[in-house]
């Protein structure tokens, strides 16, 4: 792996869903449970829960692009949430659940731009896409509780019914992604 990583920061409902899944990727360096793009700095999880912050739910990704491209990236990410759905996800609603992808550069805007429009054009979901695409800003890692919460916690049920599906999903159809090929 070269030392040039990359950060991409992605909201797709609950940070531990998509934390479980972007940890298991090969490139990805390292992964953070935090809150983004709110109007309040260094929020907690109960503001952020209560929608007192504007923050969103996200991961911070640090990934190695000569290992994996942000598009690939951002291809896991549509698979594993639904973009079409404002503010939610599944039975979690509020702004904190919305689906984004806060930017670091003009090439992931640009990127993510790109594949909205070919996913709304391939018409794979029956609504369109709202993901929101804005550069990211005002960033917190979340309580230490956070991180790694479904490696930690796999037996809790929320973990059992909502964390491991999108998992499993990403393990059928992503193998080559993985870090760990099956034996």
């Amino acid at each position: 792996m070269s030392t040039n990583y990359e950060t991409a920061t992605l909201a797709g409902g609950c940070f531990w869903c998509l934390e479980a899944v972007f940890d298991e990727m090969k490139g990805v360096g390292s992964v953070d449970s935090g809150y983004s793009n709110g109007h309040v700095a260094n929020p907690s999880y109960r503001a952020v829960c209560n929608d007192d912050t504007g923050h969103a739910e996200v991961v911070r990704i640090t990934f190695d692009p000569s290992v994996i491209s942000f598009r690939d990236i951002l291809n896991v990410f549509f698979a594993i949430h639904d973009p079409t759905t404002l503010n939610r996800q599944g039975a979690d609603t509020g702004t904190q659940y919305r689906s984004a992808i806060f930017y670091h550069a003009p090439e992931q805007k640009e990127t993510a731009d790109t594949l909205i429009s070919e996913l709304n054009t391939q018409k794979i979901w029956n609504s369109p896409i709202v993901t929101e695409v804005t550069a990211v800003d005002n960033f917190s890692i979340a309580e230490d509780y956070h991180q790694e919460y479904f490696a930690r916690n796999q037996n809790q049920p929320y973990c059992q019914a909502v964390v491991a599906p999108k998992v499993i999903k990403f393990r059928k159809h992503y193998l080559e992604l993985l870090k760990k090929q099956p034996a």
